[in-house]
């Protein structure tokens, strides 16, 4: 029985994690207009500034990597 209840607990462990991420499906439903977090075009404006005043970098919102030119 203890064998069976740990056979049960490995497989859901194992198989709780194994559908992360995004689907490219789904990716055009998340890159609409009302699926942002900060809908204030101000408020929006005013964390680019932070950011870019202490990260000195800008750019990297939009697309994969930063402002150090990472990809």
């Amino acid at each position: 029985m203890k064998f069976l209840a740990f056979l049960a607990l490995s497989s859901a462990l194992l198989t709780g994690c194994s559908d992360l991420g995004v689907k490219p499906w789904e990716r055009d439903l998340l890159a609409q207009e009302e699926m942002n977090l900060i809908s204030d075009g101000v408020e929006v404006g005013l964390d680019d500034h932070i950011f870019f005043s202490k990260e000195a970098s800008s750019g990297g919102q939009g697309f994969g990597g930063g402002g150090c030119g990472c990809n």
